[in-house]
């Protein structure tokens, strides 16, 4: 786990058992409990989202909600892309005179 043996274990343990106390142990694992078993569940329902996706383009068929979303992106990138443009052709002037002057 993380390259960490058992002796870096046990003196992780006692850091925090001095910091938090007792007391509070139980309630940080189960709050460690909890988000383990929140992000378990999330990369369940990411796997499934991953497979319908997969059957989807399979079928050769696309939710609606998809197309919408590429065409705003695309909207969306245009205007950038322009601005990309002027600026790696600003930038390949300055390399060019940066040359020059050396």
């Amino acid at each position: 786990m993380f390259g960490l043996g058992l002796p870096e274990m046990i003196v992780i343990g006692i850091i925090i058992l001095l910091i938090f106390g007792a007391k509070r142990l139980p309630q940080i694992g189960k709050g460690l409990g909890k988000t383990a078993k929140e992000i378990k569940g999330i990369s369940r329902e990411m796997r499934k989202d991953k497979e319908k996706k997969r059957e989807q383009d399979d079928e050769g068929t696309k939710p609606p909600e998809e197309d919408q979303e590429k065409e705003t992106l695309l909207d969306d990138i245009k205007p950038m892309a322009k601005d990309i443009k002027e600026i790696k052709e600003k930038a390949d002037k300055l390399r060019k005179w940066s040359r020059l002057l050396k």
